[in-house]
């Protein structure tokens, strides 16, 4: 059964301890989650400069082991998941016959024959059938392992020094986009380099009878360098400045990863087929010689707040569509993401606004993301 086929909400581990600690829940893909435990922008402000705290114990974990597991990624996915070393992570998608994107994944290889595969909540069912469909014939065992982990975040500059004082693993060895097995306050855990902020931070993967203790212990450690609990909202507004992709927004099964400027993460060149392929072979030949919508940022003149949906408008013709938009706390000024023709898409492009409720507000073109960390 899929999260949205529960009646009512589902609930993670950390539930109760989001209520003590007065959050607004908000149903999200089937779970009830934590919107925002004061102010939002506060929390955005907190993650940018110094810590945040994130229950991600919603996102679908699906397991893929034995001989064939790296044969059965590499066919069910576009990338090339049987080239990623052991302890390493890769960001990839997974798309339909004809192209179109199913949802974007992180893939963890954490043994030579065994995937961790991370989907979106709302898309986590739907990935486990395609994986479960896709490994008939294949000597590999797919695994609904979403009731095994719960996901807690801590990102921002700070995190580091968090997690540092927990754990004796080694952190400043840990890649980006890489994860290793340790113990953070005595329990285990994945920990993997990895967020949706567009800053320094980790996820912790660890069964759900040990989340309250972890969260406590990492608020614990946070507590002298501004560390706060974060909520759904700002890891939206964060992901937004940081130019990241949200499915259902910036990626669907009406684009392809071309359509989406996102044909980088397809490996034509991996061996043997995959699900797609000639599609995407077709959309990659159709983008060359007819570029698509790209997908661009904009910032507003104003101070009117665009949303998904509104038209993207220049000369007074409709040029493209707003994917998402919101109040940037770190520009000060409202932002979005759309898809604009190509004719309209380099940065510093004048004339260009966005249609709020019949009326056309400026807006400055400028290249993803709105905002990149000092390393």
């Amino acid at each position: 059964m899929s999260s949205t086929e529960h009646s009512t909400p589902r609930h993670t581990a950390l539930d109760a301890l989001h209520r003590s600690l007065g959050a607004t829940m908000t149903d999200f893909a089937g779970w009830d989650m934590p919107l925002r435990y004061g102010s939002e922008r506060d929390e955005h402000t907190a993650v940018r400069t110094r810590a945040g705290l994130f229950d991600l114990s919603h996102m679908g974990e699906i397991g893929v082991s034995g001989p064939e597991a790296a044969a059965l990624l590499n066919f069910a996915l576009v990338g090339n998941i049987a080239s990623v070393g052991v302890g390493r992570a890769r960001y990839t998608m997974i798309c339909r016959s004809d192209g179109g994107i199913l949802d974007d994944l992180i893939v963890y290889r954490l043994a030579e024959r065994e995937f961790l595969v991370v989907a979106n909540a709302a898309n986590a069912q739907v990935v486990l059938d395609a994986l479960v469909e896709r490994g008939a014939g294949f000597d590999a065992e797919v695994r609904d392992d979403r009731d095994a982990y719960a996901l807690i975040a801590v990102q921002g500059p700070e995190s580091p020094g968090i997690l540092a004082s927990l754990t004796d693993a080694d952190l400043p060895g840990l890649k980006y986009y890489a994860g290793l097995p340790g113990t953070v306050a005595g329990v285990p855990a994945l920990i993997a380099r990895t967020g949706y902020t567009g800053e320094d931070g980790f996820e912790l993967f660890v069964k759900p009878e040990h989340a309250v203790e972890l969260w406590q212990a990492l608020t614990k450690a946070g507590e002298g360098v501004g560390l706060v609990p974060c909520g759904l909202s700002c890891r939206d507004t964060l992901r937004l400045e940081a130019g990241m992709p949200l499915y259902g927004h910036e990626l669907s099964t009406s684009l392809t990863p071309f359509d989406a400027g996102l044909g980088r993460v397809v490996k034509f060149e991996k061996e043997g087929d995959f699900v797609g392929r000639e599609a995407l072979l077709a959309a990659s030949a159709r983008a060359a010689q007819d570029p698509p919508r790209v997908l661009v940022g904009l910032v507003a003149e104003g101070r009117r707040v665009p949303r998904a949906g509104y038209p993207v408008v220049a000369g007074g013709e409709v040029t493209g569509e707003v994917t998402s938009g919101a109040p940037s706390p770190t520009l000060g000024r409202p932002i979005a993401m759309a898809y604009v023709d190509a004719a309209h898409a380099a940065p510093g492009t004048t004339g260009v606004g966005v249609d709020i409720r019949g009326t056309h507000e400026p807006y400055e073109v400028v290249a993803l993301p709105f905002y990149r960390r000092q390393k």
